[in-house]
């Protein structure tokens, strides 16, 4: 993050500042002044031929000036000439062409004079010139025949125009001309070759000349160029060599300067404009130019090298830049040098300008006029455009050179002097009157001016007046009569108030008061101090990985008086706010980051008065752009350099280069890894094979990933030669009984050497002395036929192309087809292991009888029938393998209880052979799988239904089954409770114990074996059950035990008023308390009323003692749920009643259906606890 210097006050001194510091006062328009010329035309005056000629002069004077002009040094009699016109109030000149006439013919040197009784004033002597943009004058152009490798220069010679035309080459095909350090063009428009290859004549050369003011281009006839050479251009290995000049048979030779010629030159500048300096040399190879000054160094601050080193700028010069420059021109033959001598010259420039001179009568003045040059210019004074010599005599006027002092001045001696200075390269008209006045001191501006201004800041106060004599002008702040001078304070002679530093006390009414001898006027300003407005958490530099989100921080703290508005800016331009971004209050939010929105980011704060900034630069790490401007050197048989030069790093370091190849023979279009080399290389050398025609391209890799591949480079294409390897994977099998397929693996574009790759293959069978069979093939198969069955042979391929075979290769072993196994084991012996296994053991088969590669031994093996009468059976047939020439074996998985068949083969590569005769055995019985589909109902909070279906594999007789569970409470487990149950049961029923523990049940079924696999599943979960888990952790708490203590005393008061309402008896009207009508399933409903038996003193019938100590109520002949208005009722947070009653209905009508129950008092305070 980085927050820019301030300038040392803002805004708000540039709201008050709003007159310089110097003593120049204008006098205001309703006063009595000469002319003051106020804008005119430049002293070069081009214009447009096509368009009126316009030649502007202004002026303001009181009374209000009258205009003339000269031509030519003669009066211009406007009135005479109908083309040519006067603006009104002006003195601006109309010259109209519509009607017809030649511009040309109102060439000259014209001049304006602004007149009115108290002078003349004038403007610069304006040179009126016509633009020019003549044809090129038609030629015929012969070839130009020049020798390989000597220099060249192409002449432009373009028209003369007005002003100068641009100048640039082309092809006659409108092609712009590639240039460099070896072609280029010099800033008189000549094309220069410093030496001539034969590429050059690929294209003709044209000079074309763009005018400004016509917007038209000349084009010159086009060059022709024929190159005398040794050796055809399209030569490629020529044009790839390292040292291209000596391979075409060019000479070489020591640089000599093309421009300027010789050893020495000299140049003349004027003071303020541009050097140029050229040098251009030719050589071969082409020279290197090199910029020095004798005696010192360049000026860094303002030269600027152009033109491939050939020209040297050095901008806006002065006298110091004068001396000896000179050019080297440098290659491996030599170097030479020219020196260049730079003289600087200067037309007129002030160096103190004559200002209006403003006087009361009987004030003393001057006028000054200095000016400097090279050579040093003439002052020439003249009095309301009039030669001062020749203008009437006055006696308060001296002429001391370039000064005129004034004394005594008279209302008389009101004039505009004009004071021209000039030497051979220019000069500079001013004018300056002098006015005598005698006016009172007057305010200029609006009175009570508002200025707020920041705190700390320096600002100055205006208080612009006028006053003849010049009045006196003094600051006083809140009417106090000290003048305000010195300190913090400083006034400047024009009468501006500076406060250097603004604190809040500064706030307040500042009253400027301007005095001369004639009276006094006075203004008031007053003064608001704001607080700054800071950026106090500024965006921090930020590196990012292209894709993320990133987020610019910006907070700020202004005045809250003043309107505060945050923009963002990216580069130090405004930034577009796309879908992408998101910006905030005190934040911008960049999503999915890319490559361009990499920059500098500038949080800009700002009010009205004051403002803010803080920048921060986001780096975007990206993928690495592809390299660029591929060439092949150093061409050998069988290696090549190749060079490349990188694309940008995108803010992550190159790691590494993937170069890749392609060749258009074997694989035309399908690129592959050749090699990899560090990100520190932009050349290596790369082994290449023979008879290859290679193609290349490079890869940049960073962290962040791989750029895109670069253009392929030129061909190359490597000599043949004999190949030096073999393909390799040979391989001979069978896939038939009577022959031998024999495969490789070809070989690639990169290891056939040479054309017509072909192979060699041989064959014969091992162990014999018999000949070798040969066949010489293109593809990468071939088969031999009518071999006897599974027999061993001797295999060679060998690689062959057009320029021989390649080495002797390796024998390999392959062997002909297989035909089935004639034999099947013998001797197969069953023992029984287990209930779901058994071993297996056979006698080995005859070799000769397998008839191929014994693969392995193969058991096949089906479930006839269970032992089970009432259980079905699949019979599918399964098979176990075992591999190799084993003996005995192991068949597992299989089901207990069953009758079982089972055979064996012998496999090899072709199949099966036949079958060994069946065996049958019996598996003992085991245990059973778990229970099927085992189901826990809970139907009401006393009783658990568990129902299950027999195993789906009983695995043999069924004895019973087992159930064990167990309650639990959270992590509190109860005791073990164990079941056993009859084969046939698949019910049972479990009462609970509590109503708040839960259940886990554990079922499994038996045989004789043992018991079976088990099943598991616990009690659905009560809707209290998350609270009473946390009883444990409540309970201990003293809030809760005093939460408890309340509830247990306002439920006993409930109680007493319970029983107070049973003591009455009769009838109690419900409808009193509620609104509601009874529903229809009420049956005791017949009057609106509820019977209540009067024995308000017996204890609660039907009630009973819980083994945990609670009350149980079973009957009742009343209700709490009776006084409220719902079958529910709870406590709220201020602990108020919680609980849950049951309307009991009379024993006589509720008999036969399920009691419903009620909680008693000491059972509900249970329940909370």
């Amino acid at each position: 993050m980085a927050r820019p210097q301030h300038p040392p006050w803002g805004p708000a001194a540039v709201l008050v500042c709003l007159l310089g510091l110097g003593r120049a006062i204008e006098i205001p328009m309703d006063l009595s002044q000469p002319p003051t010329i106020t804008k005119q035309s430049v002293k070069d005056h081009i214009v447009d031929p096509r368009d009126n000629i316009l030649i502007e002069c202004e002026a303001k004077g009181n009374p209000a000036p009258t205009f003339h002009w000269t031509r030519n040094s003669r009066f211009f009699n406007v009135a005479k000439d109908p083309r040519v016109s006067m603006r009104r109030r002006s003195g601006t000149l109309v010259i109209d062409f519509r009607s017809g006439g030649r511009p040309e013919e109102y060439e000259g040197e014209y001049q304006c004079f602004a007149r009115n009784k108290f002078g003349t004033a004038l403007s610069n002597r304006i040179r009126l010139q016509v633009s020019k943009s003549p044809l090129w004058p038609k030629e015929n152009l012969d070839p130009v025949v020049v020798q390989e490798g000597a220099p060249l220069t192409l002449q432009c010679n373009p028209p003369p125009g007005l002003p100068s035309p641009v100048i640039f080459w082309m092809s006659s095909a409108m092609e712009p001309i590639a240039q460099d350090k070896r072609v280029s063009q010099g800033h008189n428009g000549d094309l220069y070759f410093s030496n001539v290859m034969a590429q050059d004549m690929q294209t003709d050369y044209s000079c074309n000349a763009r005018f400004h003011f016509t917007h038209t281009i000349q084009q010159k006839n086009p060059f022709t160029l024929k190159v005398l050479t040794n050796h055809p251009y399209n030569d490629s290995s020529l044009r790839n060599h390292p040292d291209m000049y000596s391979a075409r048979g060019v000479a070489e030779r020591t640089p000599s300067f093309m421009y300027p010629q010789g050893t020495a030159s000299s140049q003349m500048v004027l003071r303020g404009t541009d050097l140029l300096l050229e040098c251009i040399a030719s050589g071969v190879p082409t020279p290197d130019i090199a910029w020095y000054k004798k005696g010192g160094d360049l000026p860094s601050d303002k030269a600027k090298f152009e033109n491939f080193n050939k020209a040297l700028r050095i901008a806006s010069v002065s006298e110091e830049d004068s001396g000896e420059y000179f050019c080297l021109a440098s290659n491996k033959m030599g170097s030479t040098r020219h020196t260049i001598s730079v003289r600087v010259k200067a037309a007129p420039y002030w160096l103190d300008e004559p200002q209006n001179l403003i006087l009361a009568p009987g004030e003393d003045g001057r006028l000054v006029c200095r000016a400097s040059g090279n050579p040093k210019p003439t002052v020439q004074w003249m009095v309301n455009g009039e030669p001062l010599q020749s203008a009437p005599p006055n006696p308060n006027r001296e002429v001391a050179g370039d000064t005129i002092i004034f004394r005594d001045t008279q209302i008389s001696s009101r004039a505009v002097y004009q004071c021209n200075t000039s030497n051979e390269h220019g000069y500079l008209l001013a004018n300056a009157f002098v006015s005598v006045l005698d006016v009172p001191p007057r305010m200029l501006s609006p009175r009570n001016q508002l200025i707020r201004v920041i705190l700390y800041n320096r600002t100055r106060l205006d208080c612009p007046f006028f006053g003849s004599p010049i009045p006196t002008l003094r600051w006083f702040k809140n009417g106090q009569g000290s003048n305000l001078d010195g300190g913090n304070y400083h006034v400047y002679e024009n009468g501006s108030l500076e406060i250097r530093m603004i604190r809040k006390e500064d706030q307040g009414i500042y009253t400027c008061v301007a005095t001369n001898i004639l009276g006094k006027a006075e203004n008031q300003v007053r003064l608001e101090v704001k607080d700054p407005t800071r950026i106090f958490r500024m965006p921090e530099d930020q590196v990012v990985k292209r894709g993320t989100t990133v987020q610019l921080e910006c907070r700020v703290k202004h005045d809250p008086s003043l309107k505060l508005t945050v923009s963002w800016l990216k580069d130090d331009e405004p930034l577009y706010i796309g879908n992408r971004m998101k910006r905030e209050d005190d934040s911008l939010t960049i999503f999915g980051v890319a490559e361009r929105d990499q920059g500098s980011y500038t949080c800009f704060a700002s009010t009205e008065l004051d403002q803010d900034l803080a920048k921060a630069y986001l780096t975007v790490l990206g993928r690495p752009d592809r390299p660029r401007d591929l060439e092949l050197t150093d061409l050998a048989e069988r290696s090549v350099r190749l060079t490349w030069i990188p694309g940008d790093d995108n803010n992550s370091p190159i790691t590494d280069y993937v170069v890749q190849f392609e060749e258009d023979q074997f694989q035309p279009g399908v690129w592959h890894d050749h090699s990899k080399f560090p990100g520190s290389v932009n050349s290596a050398v790369l082994q290449l094979s023979p008879y290859v025609n290679y193609q290349f391209r490079v890869i940049a890799v960073n962290e962040v990933g791989s750029s895109h591949p670069s253009l392929p480079s030129e061909r190359y294409r490597t000599s043949g030669a004999p190949p030096e390897s073999n393909p390799s994977d040979v391989k001979g099998e069978g896939t038939r009984k009577n022959n031998m397929e024999i495969t490789w693996t070809p070989m690639n574009a990169t290891s056939a050497f040479g054309p017509n790759l072909r192979y060699i293959v041989k064959w014969r069978r091992r162990e014999t002395r018999e000949t070798w069979n040969n066949v010489t093939v293109w593809g990468s198969r071939y088969v031999v036929g009518q071999t006897p069955v599974y027999v061993p042979y001797e295999i060679r391929v060998q690689a062959e192309n057009d320029f021989g075979k390649g080495p002797e290769p390796d024998t390999i072993i392959g062997y002909s087809g297989e035909d089935y196994p004639r034999a099947a084991p013998t001797d197969v012996k069953i023992r029984v292991l287990n209930s779901t296994a058994i071993g297996l053991q056979w006698n080995r088969v005859y070799s000769d009888t397998v008839q191929g590669q014994l693969r392995e031994y193969r058991a096949y093996y089906w479930r006839e029938s269970s032992l089970l009468k009432s259980l079905w059976v699949s019979q599918k047939r399964q098979q176990a393998s075992f591999p190799g020439d084993r003996l005995r074996g192991v068949v597992s998985r299989l089901f207990p209880y069953s009758n079982y068949k089972l055979e064996m083969v012998v496999v090899n590569g072709r199949g099966d052979g036949p079958r060994s005769e069946t065996k049958e055995f019996t598996t003992p019985e085991g245990v059973p799988s778990a229970p099927r589909r085992f189901r826990v109902r809970q139907p009401n909070p006393e009783v658990i239904n568990l129902e299950w279906d027999h195993p789906e594999h009983p695995n043999g007789i069924l004895i019973g089954y087992t159930l064990r569970y167990v309650p639990f409470n959270g992590t509190k487990v109860g005791k073990q409770i164990v079941e056993n149950f009859s084969p046939n049961q698949t019910k049972f029923t479990v009462q609970r114990a509590d109503p708040v523990s839960r259940y886990r049940f554990t079922l499994s079924a038996r045989t004789q074996v043992g018991s079976g696999e088990a099943v598991t599943e616990e009690s659905p979960a009560s809707p209290n059950e998350a609270y009473t888990n946390n009883q444990a952790d409540i309970a201990t708490q003293g809030w809760f035990i005093g939460l408890m203590c309340a509830i247990a005393l306002l439920v006993l008061i409930l109680l007493i008023v319970c029983f107070i309402k049973r003591s009455r008896g009769g009838k109690y009207p419900v409808r009193e308390k509620k609104d509601l009508p009874l529903g229809p399933e009420d049956p005791k409903e017949e009057d609106g009323s509820f019977d209540y038996s009067d024995e308000d003193n017996k204890p609660l019938q039907g009630s009973q003692t819980s083994l945990d100590g609670t009350i149980k109520q079973q009957e009742s002949d009343d209700s709490l749920v009776d006084y409220g208005e719902g079958g529910e009722g709870q406590f709220n947070e201020d602990g108020s009643f919680i609980g849950q009653y049951t309307v009991r209905k009379d024993k006589d009508e509720t008999e036969g259906n399920e009691s419903s129950e009620a909680t008693s008092p000491v059972n509900a305070i249970y329940s909370l606890a």
